[in-house]
């Protein structure tokens, strides 16, 4: 068992070389053990379209059933419809198979015990269940009852949005799992839709499903551009995750989003509590604290920020990779097809483009999550000592890495919870101070040994 796939907040690796089927099964075990302790037996599991999906998910049932676990499959989903049937059903728990917007031999799972996905110690102490044998018993075998989200998932959306015009959307999915829920939906409320890689491929044929990197979102741009539609909208692989271009075909990264919800719910809600990770820009947190709201800078991660959310009772939180957490108007968890109508319906009533909403935006200069390969095992080490030297020269937030402020920006590297690589980020108030910070973050990495 390799120890290293059992990460912050869920559990991947690639599965040729992690995912036996010895492990699997005692996978299914150790979560069996996990749910019993907490009095749960009944759990919702989905898995998306990677080619090595369905045999991970015969496997965890393997080790869910003997335990006396119940199991309802909701088939080949994105990864929002698994916390969605979970909330909606109103389960006991959930588990979704998926490699999210890694490369296609990866895959995972993402464990949740009642409404919430495990994170932290949790997820070491699945591990350590294995490492011990310490598996659940059951007098009683469990069932499997196939039963569809999709139907109540989509009866959802109709009710909760109406659009008073048509436009025109492009959409990328990537080849992933959310163009096949989210583009009938987008047609039945009136939209006209350029679609682009929407078939379900789990080789990911067209370009790697994540709309983080610039170079995957090229084909939107190019569609917007040659379409003349008002906005393009992508989704990473289990479609937990949304990327935007605006109407000039320019890319919107996740925090513009953010400024783009946070004013929508503060017209509504004045006041209300909005999260955002520490990749997200300095000027989305003066945004909202400029419209009324009250910013809170958190930890990144899917299930760090979930957890942040309830603590808070805020109304909205995400991230710069494009994890978006309403809890107006919904259930808290990240749900890039939900976050794609609530864009939707902001371009809907404001009668104008991305681009234009956020023509009044400071414009600053910043880099997108740019990503440094280092092993697992030295990631963290890494950061640790970049700490150590900024801790005693500059203003440092230690959330989550180290985020440094400079007089003209901020830079920040923090260790990368889903891959073997660090994860800097840069903003400044012009190109000269952006290369000025980087060079100071570069030149440690290189005396490390990581550039």
């Amino acid at each position: 068992m390799n120890p290293q796939v059992f990460r912050e907040y869920d559990i991947r690796g690639v599965v040729a070389e992690d995912f036996d089927d010895e492990f699997v099964v005692n996978l299914g075990r150790a979560y069996a053990a996990m749910l019993q302790r907490a009095g749960k037996r009944s759990v919702t599991v989905g898995r998306d379209c990677r080619l090595s999906s369905d045999r991970l998910f015969h496997l965890l049932l393997e080790g869910l059933l003997p335990a006396g676990i119940d199991a309802v499959d909701i088939g080949v989903v994105p990864t929002p419809l698994l916390y969605f049937s979970v909330m909606h059903w109103k389960m006991d728990g959930g588990v979704m198979i998926t490699g999210s917007h890694n490369a296609a031999e990866y895959n995972g799972f993402k464990l949740g015990i009642g409404p919430s996905t495990i994170f932290g110690d949790d997820i070491q102490e699945v591990r350590r269940i294995i490492e011990r044998g310490e598996f659940a018993a059951s007098a009683r075998r469990g069932s499997v009852t196939p039963r569809p989200i999709l139907p109540e998932y989509g009866d959802f959306i109709r009710r909760n949005f109406k659009f008073s015009r048509r436009f025109k959307i492009a959409v990328d999915a990537g080849n992933g799992c959310g163009g096949a829920v989210a583009v009938p939906l987008m047609r039945e409320l009136g939209l006209e839709i350029v679609e682009l890689f929407t078939e379900m491929d789990g080789r990911f044929p067209n370009h790697h499903p994540d709309p983080t990197v610039e170079a995957n979102m090229q084909h939107l741009i190019a569609a917007v551009h040659d379409s003349g539609a008002i906005a393009g909208i992508a989704y990473d692989g289990d479609a937990d995750r949304i990327g935007a271009i605006d109407e000039h075909g320019r890319i919107v990264w996740g925090d513009e989003l953010m400024v783009l919800f946070s004013r929508a719910i503060l017209k509504d809600r004045p006041g209300a509590t909005i999260i955002g990770d520490v990749k997200c820009s300095g000027r989305m947190y003066d945004d909202i604290r400029a419209h009324g709201g009250n910013p809170i800078m958190w930890k990144t991660g899917h299930s760090l920020i979930k957890s942040k959310l309830k603590e808070e009772h805020a109304a909205l939180a995400g991230e710069m990779s494009g994890h978006m957490f309403f809890a107006d108007r919904y259930f808290g968890f990240d749900d890039a097809i939900y976050a794609s109508f609530r864009l939707l319906e902001i371009i809907d009533r404001g009668d104008r483009g991305i681009g234009a909403m956020l023509s009044d935006l400071p414009q600053t200069c910043a880099t997108p999550e740019i990503r440094v390969d280092c092993p697992d095992e030295e990631k963290f080490r890494v950061v640790s000592k970049l700490a150590d030297y900024f801790r005693s020269r500059y203003e440092v937030t230690e959330i989550d890495g180290v985020r440094v402020k400079f007089d003209s920006g901020w830079g920040l590297v923090r260790a990368s919870n889903t891959q073997p690589a660090l994860v800097l980020r840069f903003e400044a108030k012009d190109r000269a101070a952006l290369e000025q910070i980087r060079r100071v973050f570069e030149s440690k990495l290189k005396e490390l040994g990581n550039l």
